[in-house]
């Protein structure tokens, strides 16, 4: 395939490919020229099981053969049943489901309204605060851009949305400041994924949870990057020991095929109500079974078990690496299958330089080396991308005239 077919038929809102692939197997991807990669970006944390897992093709194509789609005007056994499954993991709470991440952060948006509303006693019109962190990246939707402070994301379609705020990444007086009688709630990554794997600290975290419940709040969590087992976890913000009023999940929940969700807690489940919200395709019964099988190898497998050991000594040795090479490498960040190195030279350099010597990870944050292993990469292929990285590093030359 001659990649400059691309500008001929295709809009230019990504840059041209590098390159075309074709099949991919497990952590293994392969392009149409037969060339071999090592899949460490796995799709943007989207083929959490690598690629083509046996038990995910087998469950998606059952399903195709059974019921493809059927409208949410009629009930879904299995949409019901994943919903029980993940409210298993979240807690006591209802789950809607949709297609994306960024129409998973839309929903969040519009229960914040809806919650913003009630509070003031029903009146509409008045604009219902949002606070978010700079630096997040909720979406390029409009209004999941608009909770999205970067330049890059928003340039060129003012104005915005109007009720959005953002706080100083990681400071909770930040936070704090910004939270007045119209803030209906607080919207975040606990990792921010494309603003380079930066971590809101535990301490942050349960902080904005007290802020939250002193104020009448609600803390919603974008988990669809950073959730999924990617940490070690099921939820990444786990660890600080929280429960938020809402979650939004999407990228590995379907293993590759497009499925999103909103978590909300029991509490606030009743504010949607029938025709304030609604999606054609979300929760279908193939979208589901993805989804469930998902699950099911996750468990079976224990990938959050496998990921939280191998992740730490991935980290530990991804340091090392690093640390021969201070003039290149600023910080090495991120937990479980979820890591990036921080770069003191252009990061899309090194990700190409990766790239020609077998490794796909992806850029993040302007400077950031974004690293996401399908959830089942094992210690052979860790020890093989780490020497790739550790060949790159100590051969590197800039691509690019200073």
């Amino acid at each position: 395939m001659d990649i400059t077919e691309y500008s001929h038929c295709l809009i230019s809102n990504y840059a041209t490919p590098p390159v075309a692939f074709d099949r991919g197997e497990g952590a293994r991807i392969w392009d149409v020229e037969g060339n071999e990669y090592l899949d460490f970006s796995s799709g943007i944390a989207v083929t959490c099981l690598g690629h083509s897992h046996p038990k995910w093709v087998s469950a998606v194509q059952k399903q195709a053969a059974k019921l493809v789609h059927c409208t949410n005007l009629f009930a879904i056994p299995e949409q019901a049943r994943l919903a029980e499954r993940l409210t298993r993991k979240a807690g006591a709470g209802r789950m809607l489901f949709c297609n994306s991440g960024a129409e998973a952060n839309e929903a969040l948006i519009k229960l914040a309204r809806l919650y913003g509303c009630n509070k003031a006693g029903g009146k509409e019109g008045k604009i219902i605060k949002i606070v978010s962190a700079e630096g997040d990246f909720h979406g390029r939707t409009y209004g999941a851009m608009s909770a999205t402070s970067g330049s890059k994301i928003r340039s060129g379609f003012a104005p915005l949305a109007p009720g959005f705020a953002f706080a100083k990444f990681n400071e909770l007086a930040s936070f704090e400041g910004l939270l007045d009688e119209d803030t209906a709630a607080v919207l975040i990554e606990p990792i921010q994924g494309e603003g380079g794997v930066r971590e809101t600290t535990d301490d942050v975290l349960r902080g904005i949870r007290q802020l939250c419940d002193e104020r009448g709040i609600l803390l919603m969590l974008d988990e669809v990057q950073c959730g999924m087992a990617r940490t070690g976890r099921f939820f990444s913000y786990e660890s600080a020991g929280i429960t938020p009023d809402a979650i939004a999940l999407a990228k590995g929940l379907g293993g590759g095929f497009p499925i999103g969700a909103i978590w909300v807690r029991e509490s606030h489940a009743d504010l949607f109500k029938p025709g304030s919200h609604g999606t054609t395709f979300g929760g279908s019964p193939l979208a589901c079974a993805a989804a469930h099988a998902v699950l099911d190898v996750i468990e079976e497998e224990k990938l959050m078990e496998k990921v939280a050991v191998r992740g730490a000594s991935f980290k530990i040795e991804l340091e090392t690496v690093a640390a021969k090479r201070p003039d290149l490498v600023k910080e090495v960040r991120g937990r479980g299958y979820l890591l990036a190195m921080s770069m003191k030279v252009p990061c899309g350099e090194i990700v190409t330089a990766l790239r020609m010597r077998g490794l796909i990870a992806v850029p993040a944050g302007g400077d950031s080396v974004r690293i996401l292993p399908p959830l089942n990469a094992n210690e052979g292929e860790i020890a093989e991308a780490l020497e790739i990285i550790d060949k790159t590093l100590s051969t590197f030359t800039a691509l690019t005239k200073p």
